[in-house]
């Protein structure tokens, strides 16, 4: 078999996930196209059980922000110094950058420069096509690459028109939601009764966001919990005349939270005493978690294309410093038609998003008891999810990336 090399960046726990989606497509394909692959990688553990060789792993050095980023220069500038001495040392045959703006446009700038006969493939591009900031962004990224694979076709429009080399594919979570468990299925692995009430609590895969979400989504969880229980109590008192709530329904978990990173365990956990929720932390089984819930309150992030695809209802929101907010929209002029992946295939609001000051426990909680009372709301909602569901393309995407890919290799 012909033994090939492909380098792989990405950053950040979404990247991880999408590189190891795309890694095991490679293998499929190289298998059927007798090739025989080395992967190397700046990626995260799942690429690693994926069958790529780690030269750093970058699922906790990743943010969002200006002073936010700061204390991750110096290790993402060190991982950056060894891709490129590994790049420089031993070229591989193609390199695939996804996502993680900053540091792969540092070394696809690199590669174009050092390297110009390694193909470069830009596997999701930053979402310049979204904020666009800088026009010089948009630029790099495109002289950069000799071929963008786009997973949304706003983003295959944007790129085209400005002269980029570029593939519409879909979206890689239709291939992933392909394997999700059945509402049923998930909540008789995690033991929720077919009537409780669970609710996905989503607040952190970055460092930044344990300091300035999770408080605020906590303390939603707690005003919430405190009226979805009076509530209950009273229904059930009414209904047994005064037998109220079983043991085992009062001791049930109202919130399901899907561990990220294992070293967030420790701060969640306190957390949930801190805020006396009914809550379990749970690692390895967020698929169950997500299909199982009933609404889930979660940060922006690859996480709501994901309950779009369950028909899970969901409240987004977002924060960031104050101080950096301020200055990306006085002097940088920052503004985005929406945040959420969901609003963002259509280009309109099919789920509530509440940005920075409007992320406060108060709306949280309202925008919850909405989609989890009105029935209006909720069919609306499912309606709306269908119509996204049908501008991510077809099952299938990730064998399509690596078909992409190994036509630039040949």
């Amino acid at each position: 078999m012909t033994l090939k090399t492909i380098f792989i960046s990405t950053g950040e726990v979404s990247g991880d996930l999408q590189g190891a989606l795309l890694i095991e497509a490679l293998k499929r394909q190289g298998t059927a196209a007798g090739l025989e692959l080395e992967i190397v990688a700046l990626g995260g553990e799942q690429m690693a059980q994926a069958g790529a060789k780690l030269l750093g792993n970058t699922t906790s050095i990743g943010s969002v922000g200006i002073l936010e980023s700061l204390p991750f220069v110096l290790p993402t500038l060190k991982v950056q110094g060894r891709a490129k001495q590994y790049l420089r040392q031993q070229p591989p045959d193609l390199v695939v950058l996804i996502d993680y703006m900053g540091p792969n446009l540092s070394i696809g700038s690199f590669l174009k420069r050092e390297l110009p006969q390694v193909p470069v493939v830009y596997y999701i591009a930053p979402q310049e096509w979204v904020w666009s900031i800088s026009k010089r962004n948009t630029r790099i990224i495109v002289e950069i690459t000799d071929r963008m694979l786009a997973i949304f076709p706003e983003e295959a429009r944007y790129f085209v028109e400005k002269g980029g080399s570029v593939t519409w594919v879909g979206h890689p979570l239709v291939d992933r939601m392909e394997s999700s468990p059945s509402r049923e299925e998930a909540r008789a692995t995690l033991g929720i009764a077919p009537e409780q009430t669970a609710i996905a609590l989503l607040p952190a895969s970055r460092p930044q966001e344990i300091k300035y979400l999770m408080p605020v989504v906590f303390e939603a969880a707690k005003q919430l919990q405190s009226q979805l229980l009076d509530t209950k109590q009273r229904s059930q008192l009414s209904q047994s005349k005064g037998e109220g709530l079983t043991q085992s329904q009062a001791d049930s978990p109202l919130f399901w939270i899907p561990l990220s990173l294992e070293a967030y365990r420790h701060a969640i956990e306190e957390a949930v005493k801190r805020y006396g929720l009914q809550a379990k932390v749970v690692a390895g089984q967020t698929k169950e978690i997500l299909a199982a819930a009933d609404l889930a309150i979660t940060k922006s992030g690859t996480v709501n294309l994901e309950l779009a695809l369950l028909d899970v209802p969901q409240v987004v929101f977002y924060r960031v410093n104050p101080f950096t907010y301020w200055l990306a929209r006085t002097f940088l002029k920052f503004s985005i038609p929406f945040m959420s992946p969901p609003n963002l295939v259509v280009m309109r609001s099919i789920v509530p998003e509440l940005l920075q000051e409007q992320a406060t426990p108060e709306n949280i909680v309202r925008e919850s008891l909405e989609l989890l009372f009105n029935q209006e709301r909720r069919q609306q909602t499912l309606k709306d999810y269908q119509e996204m569901r049908k501008l991510l393309g077809e099952v299938g995407v990730c064998d399509r990336a690596a078909q992409e890919i190994f036509q630039l290799m040949s």
